[in-house]
Formats: C-alpha cells, sequence, structure tokens
C-alpha cells in the first residue's frame, strides 16, 4: 500500500485576513481535500481581528466549515518551522503591492484580485450578496485550479498555472 503525497500547502494573503483570504482558505479546504491544505493570513491584521462574521455566515450557509478559521499575521508563515507553502496567493491588491516576507522555500505565487466585500456600502442584504458573490468568483478559479494536475508541475510551472488562473 502506498503513502498518499502530502498536500499542497496554499496560502492566501490579504490586508486584514478577515473576509477574502478566510473566505478562499475555507473554500480550498472544503473543495480540495486532501490534495490541498489552504492557509490564510493578512499583511497587516488589525489588533484583535476577527473573521468577518458575514464572511463566516456565507460559508456555514454553503456547507463549508469555518470552526478552524482565525485572522493572524502572516509572519505566522514566514518562519522557518511554519508549514511549507507550495503557492502563495494575494487576493486582494493592498497585499499583492507590500513587499512580502521571504518565505521558506520560496513558493510559487500568483495574485488573484477581488473587490472587498466588507466594504460594500448598501443595506444588509447587499452586503451578504457581495461576500456570496465573492464566495462565488472564489469557487469558479478554485474549481479550475483543484483540476490541474498540480502534482506533476515543478514551481515555475505552478506558478505560471496559478497566475493563469487570475483570468478566469
Amino acid at each position: 500500500m502506498s503513502t498518499p503525497p502530502a498536500p499542497i500547502n496554499v496560502l492566501f494573503l490579504c490586508t486584514h485576513n478577515s473576509a477574502r483570504s478566510i473566505l478562499a482558505e475555507a473554500l480550498l479546504n472544503h473543495l480540495g481535500n486532501p490534495r490541498f491544505r489552504a492557509f490564510s493570513a493578512g499583511s497587516s491584521p488589525r489588533d484583535n481581528q476577527q473573521p468577518h462574521p458575514i464572511a463566516l455566515r456565507v460559508l456555514q450557509n454553503a456547507g463549508i466549515d469555518t470552526h478552524s478559521l482565525s485572522s493572524k499575521s502572516w509572519d505566522a508563515f514566514a518562519h522557518a518551522d511554519a508549514p511549507h507553502m507550495h503557492l502563495i496567493i494575494t487576493v486582494c491588491d493592498n497585499a499583492a503591492g507590500e513587499v512580502c516576507p521571504i518565505w521558506p522555500g520560496h513558493p510559487a505565487t500568483a495574485h488573484w484580485g477581488y473587490a472587498d466585500p466588507s466594504q460594500t456600502t448598501g443595506s444588509a442584504e447587499d452586503i451578504e450578496a457581495a461576500f456570496r458573490s465573492t464566495l462565488h468568483l472564489l469557487h469558479k478559479r478554485l474549481e479550475s485550479f483543484i483540476n490541474l494536475p498540480i502534482e506533476s508541475f515543478d514551481q515555475l510551472a505552478l506558478q505560471t498555472q496559478a497566475r493563469s488562473l487570475s483570468h478566469v
């Protein structure tokens, strides 16, 4: 009996790690288990930052587990004993433009920009609709991503394929 391959670790980054990156982490863990293991972090989460309650509600309504989600700084993944990341994806334009830590192992990188649903104005229904829309867009992109033969990719091919999905 052969040992199953180790999962591909993906880190989703955003500024505060409360909405887009949280949605992406939970969704990839839901869709891609056991091939993928997703994490999320923020470049500058606020003190006592928590996942956005509407993000959690939208995930729960979609049947996606939220119990392990938490907001954290990207510093948690920049030290030697952190999980080795294969791919780091920024999901907001602010984080994409910031100087990132030097990641152990120099993982592949990509940017998938999404509007911040937590910045939506209007009624409670409008705001929740923005979170659902972001989840839907992430789902579409992640479905394409998890169907790639990533296990056979080298780092450059992984980066090239992940970046090409920014247009999906």
